[in-house]
């Protein structure tokens, strides 16, 4: 039997979902077309931009559908790079976010961007003033609403409000946050002036039940931004291309319940991740909570396993049928140590001894009792294991 508990990877996907997709999937028309099949799948797919749009404190219009996080992401950032003062030449980038803007950011520093860094504090949060500090002249600035490895609620409104004083555009990740705390586009943008303050903000389906391939990249009316990919004027123009009618329906729905249930989840799922932190602690007295103890995700445990390689944890806890994630990237098949725990201060081996166990909507106390059966003797294991090899 397998237990899951990477809810913050992906999230199994929901009844709703499936049925409005299938459903969906029964339209044939391209939403741009004018006869009769096309305005039909046009008319579900803004029905389904409306009932979005109203759940993320939006207009309908500011909704602009892409593939997911990572896209909406790049789309931001390069549109807003390349709609930028003539006079402005930097990125305001706080440590710890995720690869998906990290990386962007990095290929317009290989152009001409100048970064500037702004420190995490030793719970993962961004600091509003070194924030703040940063701000003054920058081009755009970037931030998460929820560090996804650690899960530390970040003061989103305050990020807004000092960008909003100081002129510059600013990019809100929600991906993580999504489901789990209240989002309004609008509350959030306050009365920023056109333009700056918050002008944009990512999120992703896959993470509350809708199927991998949606997402959406809210954009402010007033927004500058140019377009990433191009070839229609669907979209605004921010977005071109044939738009998904069947994935939009089913990331409506699945939005819909998300949000229904969000305030009964988080009470649930905190106390189910209680017990699992406990049990932990429990086990393993070596182990050491990561982020903020109490603002943080409901289902998202991050621990230091001081001695242990998270690799092998990891892998001793899947042949024990749990599925948990060390929470840092991997690419090409090679694990990095989590430039989250080394932001926060921790040291290189820190950072490669961390496991990150996160629940979601089909989690149960059949999932928690699974990792406290076995990581106790997982972690003997993989610190014997270092031991023994000397590292």
């Amino acid at each position: 039997m397998r237990f899951y508990l990477d809810h913050a990877a992906t999230t199994p996907l929901r009844p709703q979902a499936r049925d409005a997709w299938l459903a969906a999937s029964e339209i044939v028309g391209n939403a741009s077309s004018t006869h009769g099949a096309g305005q039909d799948a046009r008319r579900l797919l803004e029905e389904s931009r409306e009932r979005i749009a109203a759940i993320l404190g939006c207009d309908p219009i500011e909704i602009v559908l892409t593939s997911g996080g990572t896209e909406s992401i790049n789309t931001a950032l390069h549109g807003m790079w390349a709609s930028r003062s003539a006079t402005a030449d930097a990125i305001v980038l706080p440590d710890g976010e995720h690869h998906a803007t990290m990386d962007t950011v990095a290929a317009l520093a290989a152009e001409d961007a100048h970064v500037r860094a702004v420190s995490l504090t030793d719970t993962g949060r961004i600091d509003p003033d070194a924030f703040r500090e940063s701000l003054p002249g920058a081009a755009l600035a970037t931030a998460l609403v929820a560090n996804n490895e650690v899960g530390t609620i970040n003061d989103a409104a305050a990020l807004a409000r000092e960008a909003a004083a100081a002129l510059v555009p600013l990019h809100l990740d929600a991906v993580a946050a999504l489901g789990h705390v209240p989002l309004s586009f609008r509350e959030l943008r306050a009365d920023a002036a056109p333009g700056v303050g918050l002008v944009a903000m990512s999120v992703a389906g896959h993470k509350i039940g809708a199927p991998v391939g949606i997402g959406a990249l809210v954009v402010a009316r007033t927004a500058k931004i140019s377009a990433l990919l191009h070839g229609g004027a669907q979209q605004r123009g921010l977005r071109a291309g044939t738009q998904d009618v069947a994935g939009t329906a089913a990331f409506a729905a699945a939005l819909a319940a998300a949000e229904a249930e969000r305030e009964s989840e988080h009470s649930r799922l905190s106390v189910l991740q209680r017990r699992l932190v406990d049990g932990i602690r429990s086990a393993v007295p070596a182990a050491r909570l990561l982020g903020d103890p109490r603002d943080r995700l409901p289902g998202n445990a991050h621990f230091l396993f001081p001695g242990a390689v998270g690799e092998s944890l990891l892998f001793l806890l899947d042949v024990a049928g749990v599925a948990a994630s060390t929470g840092s990237a991997c690419q090409a098949g090679v694990a990095e140590p989590s430039h989250v725990v080394i932001a926060m201060g921790g040291s290189d081996r820190d950072a490669r001894s961390v496991l990150r166990f996160t629940l979601g909507r089909t989690s149960t106390d059949a999932d928690v009792d699974a990792v406290l059966a076995v990581i106790g003797d997982a972690y003997s294991r993989a610190s014997g294991a270092r031991t023994a090899g000397g590292s």
